[in-house]
């Protein structure tokens, strides 16, 4: 039984909105939210009947503000803008970014500050309940007045135009139809918007925020997963626990430091490994290891960061102009993506130094030093071993970096100049989403090292955590006596990443057999 949001009414979070785009989440326009979008209707009529000058409704847009639009020709103005912006190119968005896009939409046209009419949200509703999700290429925002041109043609299918994603017999989102022809055979006729309705759908940035909802999901399972394989590296490389004291980050109190720490101490507790080797002369291990609650620590930072300001976000009106409960029309910035735009690169230089960081452990476990064979494998020679797999973490990480480039440093004008300093925020949310692809890889080559490292220690166990996410690995790649087609084994090892399943196991064991990982998380406000 699915749970129910009210747009426009209820708190949008995250982890709502993905539950209202994978439906676990019955998202709907209640009474209140009506009555909203009712009064907001009713206030662009008055304008519209009054003549007042007003941008967007009876103007032209852009540096066509001081165009008139005659009333006959308001509606005519509407349908024409949803065509002209309609200039994105590229592949098309993932099916879920393009279906969030929708989500986050009608929660801001519910609030009621839009002008837009009842019926044409419940439209968009439709798609969403129906998994009919329009094509959205992926490039072309500038991310100023919102994304133009990905909500263009997100709601072109209003108007009977572009095309649509839509459920095949199986189930499946995957075939690919004309918008017109799909409608046409079920017999839904295309809308025909009325004054502001192109303008509101257009103005808001609900390109950046999607993918800002993706990053926040899947850079907090990347975090959490670098604990847990970190932890795992360090077992095999017999490093300590020492700097993990909680004495030590008390002293250098960041949150995201001690909650690092926490974890780090938690996942090794118990552990015969550990236990092994507290009177070895061995005086300090490398960075990558001594330094994973810092480096970490300060990529979860940036995360809360980007949660914190997503969350204004999901439940802010991007919208422009907007109508205040008075009826007078406003016309502001809301649109603009910069307070997306900057830490939407934070994160991304956050996601990337996980990465960077992983390799450097990745390398490690490859060196021979502690009781380690060299390359992870006893025949080296005829056998490469794990020294390949490493080249493909030093080559992401590379890519990572040259993703790093800030999109919100850069500022092309547009519109003739009356846009004249554009956000970037689009390119910006992309970027995030390609570095965490590549992160998820890194992450996979790790674990499956740090996997084969730890057998090279029997008969001493790890912690039982530990013991847990190595037979979590071996559930799905075997322990490797000889060079094979590593490919496959970080395909499938990337897979379970990137479905959160690796974590979710981990963490589940932890709360059941203990110590648990979420002890006392809350305290650190992460």
């Amino acid at each position: 039984m699915s749970s129910t949001f009210f747009y426009g009414v209820d708190k949008l979070t995250v982890a709502k909105a993905i539950a209202i785009a994978n439906g676990t989440c019955q998202g709907v326009i209640g009474n209140v939210a009506a009555e909203s979008i009712s009064r907001s209707q009713a206030a662009v009529e008055s304008i519209v009947a009054s003549g007042k000058t007003v941008y967007g409704i009876n103007t032209g847009f852009g540096i066509l503000a001081s165009t008139s639009i005659s009333a006959a020709d308001t509606a005519t103005l509407q349908h024409k803008i949803l065509q002209s912006h309609s200039v994105g190119v590229g592949q098309p968005l993932p099916v879920e970014i393009a279906k969030l896009m929708l989500i986050t939409k009608v929660h801001s046209l519910a609030k009621g500050h839009s002008g837009i009419r009842l019926s044409t949200i419940e439209r968009i509703v439709w798609h969403i309940d129906n998994n009919i999700i329009p094509v959205v290429p992926e490039k072309g925002s500038v991310g100023a007045s919102g994304d133009l041109s990905p909500l263009a043609h997100l709601f072109l299918p209003l108007i009977g135009a572009g095309e649509l994603f839509v459920p095949s017999k199986t189930g499946a989102i995957t075939e690919r139809v004309a918008a017109g022809e799909y409608l046409s055979s079920r017999n839904i006729e295309p809308l025909s918007l009325g004054p502001k309705e192109g303008l509101a759908l257009l103005n808001g940035t609900q390109f950046i925020v999607s993918f800002a909802i993706k990053g926040v999901q899947r850079l907090h399972n990347c975090l959490e997963a670098a604990d847990i394989i970190g932890a795992m590296s360090l077992e095999a490389l017999t490093g300590t626990s020492a700097p993990f004291d909680a004495r030590l980050h008390a002293l250098r109190p960041y949150a995201g430091s001690q909650l690092v720490a926490q974890r780090l101490r938690l996942l090794l507790q118990g552990s015969a490994i550990m236990a092994s080797h507290v009177n070895c002369d061995r005086v300090q291990d490398p960075y990558s290891l001594r330094c994973m609650p810092q480096v970490h620590g300060a990529s979860r930072t940036s995360w809360l960061h980007l949660s914190t300001l997503t969350q204004i976000e999901l439940n802010a009106v991007t919208d422009n102009p907007i109508l205040l409960e008075d009826g007078e029309a406003v016309s502001g910035g809301n649109f603009h993506g910069q307070p997306l735009a900057i830490p939407l690169d934070y994160a991304c230089v956050a996601a990337a130094e996980i990465g960077n960081i992983s390799d450097r452990r990745c390398y490690l476990l490859l060196e021979g030093k502690w009781g380690l064979p060299v390359l992870l494998m006893k025949n080296v020679g005829l056998n490469s071993g794990f020294m390949i797999p490493q080249y493909t973490t030093a080559a992401l990480v590379t890519e990572n970096k040259t993703l790093c480039f800030p999109a919100s440093a850069d500022s092309i004008p547009t519109s003739l100049g009356q846009e004249d300093h554009v956000s970037m925020g689009s390119i910006s949310g992309r970027k995030l989403s390609q570095v965490i692809d590549n992160l998820e890889y890194i992450l996979a080559i790790e674990l499956l090292s740090a996997a084969q490292a730890i057998e090279f220690r029997r008969p001493l166990k790890s912690s039982n955590i530990l013991e847990f996410a190595h037979s979590y690995v071996r559930n799905y790649v075997s322990f490797a006596n000889e060079d094979r087609i590593f490919a496959l084994d970080v395909e499938k090892m990337a897979s379970q990443l990137r479905s959160f399943d690796f974590v979710q196991q981990v963490n589940r064991f932890s709360n059941t057999a203990g110590p648990s990982l979420n002890e006392g998380y809350e305290q650190f406000g992460l």
